[in-house]
């Protein structure tokens, strides 16, 4: 009988988004492919550092710990096969039980994703990131730069969503760019009761949810809305999450406040926006991610 991924929470991840290989990227972007292998050869037994999702990856993949093995990893790369030996010996390095990964040359690996029934697909890509979207696959694009998560919570993979056109679809923020915020305000109240549309993120946070079913003594998931609705257009919001029948551990409804600073008090392991301004705020604090979605982009 054939292996199957199925009911596991499948994230493909880029090399570079697990592992810190910005100096090597730096050879990579001059266009010379020779030079990039040349230089992973020469570094196969030198462990890259940890990237911006590292954190994230081994705190999902420590539900596994568990009898249940719920989470799934793969490494899905646009690098060649001997810097792929790289990566995968840095994973080993780590005790990062992954055990499956494709290396396509420069070629979009995104498109594997259907085959993986990814539930998430995270890279530097920008491209790859679009494309994955409009193939319907949560994905965003990793900022290499970004902070790193705190170890203050070890037992807790911490993950914060923006709504609107990431866990929401963007209807309401294409009213508020139209025609500007009294207008998005009468609109969200005439429509309270209505459930808004999902989003590009909401079989992430449906995937995430079944995983926290698993949760025990040794790994939980806590989870929080961070958008810059306010009252009274957060209550379309909290209603759409009880049709859905999910819960969020924390909803911060900012009101067009800074998102960094309470980013950086929630300390997740991951961020998901989708607005570059935002990305940038939060990823001085922590690890975060652009959803390339919506009216804005």
């Amino acid at each position: 009988m054939a292996m199957t991924l199925d009911g596991k929470l499948v994230v493909a991840i880029s090399s570079r988004a697990l592992f810190d290989f910005e100096e090597e990227n730096q050879i990579f972007e001059t266009g010379d492919d020779r030079a990039y292998m040349e230089l992973q050869r020469a570094r196969l037994d030198l462990p890259a550092k940890p990237g911006v999702a590292f954190s994230l990856v081994k705190k999902l993949l420590a539900f596994n710990e568990t009898p249940s093995q719920r989470v799934e990893v793969v490494i899905l790369s646009r690098n060649d096969p001997v810097s792929g030996l790289r990566v995968m010996k840095s994973a080993a390095h780590y005790a990062l039980p992954i055990i499956r990964c494709s290396f396509t040359r420069g070629e979009p690996p995104w498109r594997y994703l259907k085959p993986l029934r990814a539930n998430l697909f995270l890279s530097t890509h920008l491209r790859d990131v679009r494309s994955a979207l409009d193939a319907g696959v949560p994905a965003a694009q990793v900022y290499p730069h970004s902070a790193h998560a705190s170890d203050a919570h070890p037992t807790e993979v911490r993950i914060a969503f923006d709504g609107d056109a990431v866990l929401f679809s963007d209807e309401a923020e294409q009213v508020y760019q139209s025609h500007g915020l009294n207008a998005f305000q009468q609109h969200e109240m005439d429509k309270v009761a209505l459930p808004l549309p999902d989003g590009p993120f909401k079989p992430l946070l449906v995937a995430l949810h079944h995983l926290q079913q698993a949760s025990s003594a040794q790994m939980r998931i806590r989870t929080a809305l961070v958008t810059a609705r306010s009252a009274p257009a957060h209550e379309r919001a909290i209603r759409t999450l009880m049709d859905w029948k999910i819960e969020v551990d924390e909803a911060m409804f900012l009101g067009g406040l800074d998102k960094g600073e309470f980013l950086r008090e929630f300390e997740p392991d991951f961020f998901f926006d989708d607005q570059t301004g935002h990305i940038e705020s939060a990823a001085r604090h922590v690890p975060s991610g652009h959803v390339a979605s919506g009216v804005r982009n």
